[in-house]
């Protein structure tokens, strides 16, 4: 019986919970056309009438425009098709929005002036390919003329900075704030002192190729004592020192005492810098990695414990 029905627009608008303003609206631009007329002139709708509002309720919902939906209900493009397009523009403005939310989320932690918030957000919203230069030329201000050493080359990618084609709204904030640093001279100079430093330590060969750095060394021989709770300017805190000096002075092939103590204090001084730990602790955020310990406690135990024997 249904199946011959013919519904006025008032019975259609019940059964659909439209207004009758929308339903004429929707037949006016072709999307519902009515199946006939009554004889007095009134529209009279179908069955299929109920189904085909559903869908172009549905559709609307999910934010298609009244052509588009008008085509896919005319069967004049397939609607797997107008998912797809529309899908994909969606991800699109979802990644703006991301993008807009991280800038304003950042914006509303730090209080900056305009032209701070303009960089902010020209940083957000660079394309990859300008992502990648500006990361470039970070890493070549850092590592330029060092790369005859293939070490290098592994420390390079592990300093890179890749964000997401889709990233979420931490990893945006978080390469907000390692492009800025990425950008900073002052940064950047005290990068390129730690390479050169560590460049310097390698140049001296070891029996196995074995060359771990200065951090290296006060983590292997300076942790068990930080965990321990030694105080670094207390006498059993000589022997710790001793193993370190000892162990570097092999590193780089030079004999232990105050010249090699000063080198590596400084060493340690550069690498204790908090803006490297923020680099390399964003750099996990951006990257998707997991989260590494802070260094900072275990280097300022030893150059405390270094500037208490440099005398």
């Amino acid at each position: 019986m249904d199946g011959d029905a013919r519904y006025s627009i008032g019975e259609l608008a019940r059964r659909t919970g439209l207004t009758v303003k929308t339903i004429r609206f929707y037949a006016d631009r072709g999307i519902v056309p009515p199946a006939g007329r009554s004889p007095a002139g009134h529209r009279r709708y179908g069955i299929d009438a109920v189904a085909r509002l559903d869908l172009v309720r549905t559709l609307r919902d999910l934010g298609l425009d009244l052509p588009t939906i008008g085509r896919v209900v005319r069967r004049e493009v397939p609607l797997a098709e107008v998912a797809a397009t529309h899908a994909d523009a969606l991800a699109v403005q979802i990644r703006l929005l991301r993008l807009r939310r991280a800038v304003l989320a950042a914006v509303a932690r730090r209080e900056p002036d305009v032209e701070e918030m303009e960089l902010m957000h020209r940083l957000a919203t660079l394309t990859g390919e300008e992502r990648r230069r500006l990361v470039g030329e970070f890493l070549d201000a850092v590592f330029d003329g060092l790369d005859a050493d293939p070490a290098f080359a592994g420390i390079r990618r592990s300093m890179t900075p890749e964000l997401p084609d889709d990233p979420e709204g931490d990893q945006v904030e978080a390469w907000i704030e390692l492009a800025r640093l990425a950008r900073d001279p002052d940064f950047r100079a005290r990068m390129r002192q730690v390479a050169e430093q560590y460049a310097a330590d390698r140049a001296h060969d070891l029996e196995g190729g074995v060359r771990p750095d200065a951090v290296a060394v006060v983590r292997a021989e300076a942790g068990p004592a930080l965990a321990a709770g030694v105080d670094p300017a207390s006498p059993p805190a000589d022997v710790v020192v001793a193993a370190i000096t000892a162990r570097y002075a092999a590193l780089c092939g030079r004999p232990d005492g105050r010249p090699l103590r000063r080198r590596l204090l400084a060493r340690l001084e550069a690498a204790g810098d908090p803006r490297r730990e923020t680099y390399l602790r964003l750099l996990s955020v951006v990257n998707g990695w997991p989260a590494t310990d802070s260094l900072a406690p275990l280097l300022d135990w030893s150059v405390r414990a270094l500037r208490a024997r440099a005398g």
